[in-house]
């Protein structure tokens, strides 16, 4: 169940204990905060963005030889860019 919060007149909002415990969050800490189909959500900023990048849609890159991918994108580059020249 949610809870129900009220914007104050500096539009701020009080985050429910509830909330802050299941988060792990407490005062001084960075939500980032986004509004998706019209609804607010608030997590908390990562500390380490690298680490929260870390293997992210590695589905994607299954199966696939990372060096030879770069290696052929990069001729394929150089190709373009020295056909424009």
């Amino acid at each position: 169940m949610g809870s129900v919060v009220r914007v104050s007149r500096k539009h701020q909002v009080v985050v429910p204990r509830e909330a802050r415990e299941a988060l792990g969050v407490g005062a001084g800490d960075e939500l980032v905060v986004e509004v998706e189909n019209g609804k607010v959500l608030m997590k908390p900023k990562p500390r380490n963005y690298s680490k929260h990048m870390l293997g992210l849609h590695k589905s994607v890159w299954k199966g696939v030889k990372t060096e030879s991918f770069v290696r052929t994108e990069r001729e394929a580059w150089k190709k373009e860019t020295s056909s424009k020249a």
